[in-house]
């Protein structure tokens, strides 16, 4: 099981309850949660920034296993059991993977943004995937070729982040239940990725659901996100 790397903040002043563990996308990395742990702090809550595998501080996966979402939800627990009764906000690949959170650890609210009931990575060329990474050789199709811009992209690991990829592929986002936390589903008013996550909200019990500005990007960037996030945890 990979271990991961996480930056911890503290409240300013007295605590108005538990930390908040937050989870980037994929080919991201903690730092784009900016202005979050102050909002938090100021709020009376304490922050936790953790990075994925491969992706910002945490080292690449040791092996394709290590890379499963079954080892990597299983790390993001063992935080959560450091910090128990936590709240959780994750965008993306962090939302597909704190999907899984709450049956295992002791989560207490769910906030998952810019979530796609479709597994992108069970769809990817991994010989494409290979040559591009290591041999710079150009994909043929649209998808992995938008993939492969990513991890390529500069101060971007293009061999951990195609290993941790294929990992994810493993173990395809099929989700059956949703999670028995109070959970709050957000996403972008122009964001593709999140289309059809009506279908998760309708699993989830006593789910919510907001709509914000912006594309998949500018859907976690926006004061929208932010501001209903806080407010379903009650800061």
């Amino acid at each position: 099981m990979p271990t991961l790397v996480y930056l911890e903040t503290q409240p300013r002043g007295a605590h108005s309850g538990p930390p908040v563990l937050l989870i980037h996308g994929f080919a991201s990395d903690s730092s784009d949660w900016t202005g979050w742990p102050d909002a938090l702090a100021a709020a009376g809550r304490g922050s936790i920034l953790v990075d994925l595998p491969g992706h910002g501080r945490t080292p690449a996966p040791d092996s394709l296993d290590d890379a499963s979402t079954t080892h990597i939800v299983d790390a993001l627990a063992t935080v959560v059991h450091e910090h128990p009764a936590i709240d959780v906000v994750a965008y993306s690949l962090g939302a597909r993977l704190a999907w899984e959170l709450p049956a295992i650890a002791p989560v207490r609210r769910l906030v998952l943004g810019g979530l796609s009931p479709v597994e992108p990575f069970g769809a990817l060329d991994f010989a494409q995937v290979e040559a591009f990474v290591a041999h710079g050789v150009a994909p043929t199709d649209g998808l992995t070729s938008m993939l492969m811009g990513m991890i390529s992209a500069p101060g971007k690991d293009a061999s951990a982040l195609a290993l941790v990829m294929q990992g994810l592929a493993t173990e395809p986002f099929a989700p059956v239940d949703g999670p028995a936390v109070p959970t709050l589903f957000v996403s972008g008013d122009g964001d593709p990725m999140a289309a059809g996550v009506d279908a998760l909200v309708a699993i989830t019990p006593g789910a919510q659901r907001v709509t914000v500005p912006g594309d998949h990007l500018g859907a976690l960037r926006s004061t929208e996100f932010r501001a209903a996030a806080l407010g379903f945890l009650g800061i």
